[in-house]
C-alpha cells in the first residue's frame, strides 16, 4: 500500500497495453496542470511539478497529455519534472488540434500538422519514440484513413511505438484498425455519460485499452442515493465514481486529473475500493 501511508495506484490492478507496456489501472490526466481554460502556465509552476512527482511516488506510471495543453505548457511541465522518466512510466500524448485561446479547441489532423505535432512533442518531452500516441479529435475536413495512414507511417519510422484514438465511433475504429494496430481509445465516458458504451464495449472485445475522459461526471454525484452508498465505504463520491469506472470493465484506464497533491492521493485511493455488486448496479440505476 503505501507511499507516506497513502494507497497506490498499484491496487487497482493492471493492463496490458499493446500487449508490452503493463499500466496501472488509476492514471493521471495532465491537462489541469495548465492555466485557466487549458491556456498558458498554471498559476503556482512549481506546485504543478510537485503534482507530477507525487504522481511518481504514488506508482501511477500512465500520464496523458497532448501538445493542446497549453498549448505545449504540459508536456514541458512533465519533461522538466520528470525527466528522465523512471522505467516503467509511460508518457502518452495526442495531436490533431490547435488553439486560438482560452477554451478554444480546433481540428487540425491533416498529415502535415500530425507529423510536425508528434515532432514537437518528442523535442519536448525529450523523448526518441512516443509510447503511445493518440489521434485527438478526427478533422471533417480530412479524410480518417489521411489522418490515420500518416500516424501509420510515423510508427513505421519509430517515432511511435503505440497509437491510439480519442472521439472516435465503432465505424472510425474499426477503419482505423484495417489500417493499423489501435491499442487504445480515448472517449468521454463517466456513470451519467455512457454514449460511447458501444465502443467501449467493442474495446473489450478486442483487448483495446479505454481511456474515459470527464471520468467523474458533474454534480450528480452529490445526489443522496450515490453519497449514501459512498459513506458505506468511507469514500467520497468522487472516489466511488472511479470505482465504478474499475469495476465496469478490466480494459478501463480512468486518468483522473487536478492540480492538487491531496486531490490526486484522493483520487488515486479510489483504486483500492472493493465495490460490491449490489453497490455498482445501485450506481448505475442512479
Amino acid at each position: 500500500m503505501s507511499s507516506n501511508g497513502h494507497v497506490l495506484a498499484s491496487a487497482g490492478g493492471t493492463f496490458e497495453l499493446g500487449g508490452d507496456l503493463t499500466i496501472n489501472r488509476m492514471g493521471f490526466g495532465a491537462m489541469r496542470i495548465t492555466g485557466e481554460g487549458v491556456w498558458g502556465e498554471p498559476d503556482d509552476i512549481d506546485n504543478a511539478k510537485a503534482v507530477l512527482r507525487r504522481v511518481i511516488e504514488l506508482e501511477v506510471n500512465f500520464i496523458d497529455t497532448a501538445d493542446a495543453y497549453g498549448p505545449d505548457v504540459s508536456e514541458n511541465l512533465i519533461a522538466e519534472a520528470l525527466h528522465p522518466y523512471p522505467d516503467g512510466v509511460i508518457i502518452a500524448t495526442k495531436g490533431g488540434l490547435t488553439r486560438s485561446g482560452p477554451g478554444q479547441w480546433h481540428t487540425k489532423g491533416t498529415p502535415e500538422h500530425l507529423r510536425q505535432a508528434l515532432d514537437g512533442s518528442l523535442r519536448r518531452l525529450k523523448l526518441e519514440r512516443i509510447d503511445l500516441y493518440q489521434f485527438h479529435r478526427p478533422d471533417p475536413e480530412v479524410p480518417f484513413e489521411d489522418s490515420i495512414g500518416e500516424l501509420s507511417r510515423l510508427r513505421d519510422e519509430g517515432k511511435i511505438r503505440h497509437i491510439g484514438l480519442s472521439n472516435v465511433t465503432t465505424e472510425q475504429l474499426a477503419a482505423a484498425q484495417a489500417i493499423v494496430p489501435i491499442v487504445s481509445v480515448q472517449n468521454r465516458y463517466n456513470i451519467f455519460d455512457r454514449e460511447s458504451e458501444d465502443v467501449l464495449n467493442a474495446c473489450e472485445r478486442e483487448n483495446i485499452g479505454f481511456i474515459p475522459w470527464f471520468p467523474v461526471g458533474a454534480g450528480k454525484l452529490e445526489e443522496a442515493k450515490i453519497k449514501q452508498i459512498a459513506d458505506k465505504y468511507n469514500a467520497t463520491p468522487y472516489q466511488l465514481a472511479l470505482a465504478w469506472l474499475l469495476k465496469r470493465s478490466p480494459v478501463m484506464l480512468p486518468i483522473p486529473g487536478t492540480k492538487s497533491i491531496a486531490h490526486l492521493e484522493e483520487n488515486v485511493a479510489a483504486a483500492a475500493i472493493d465495490l460490491s455488486d449490489d453497490d455498482f448496479n445501485a450506481m448505475a440505476e442512479a
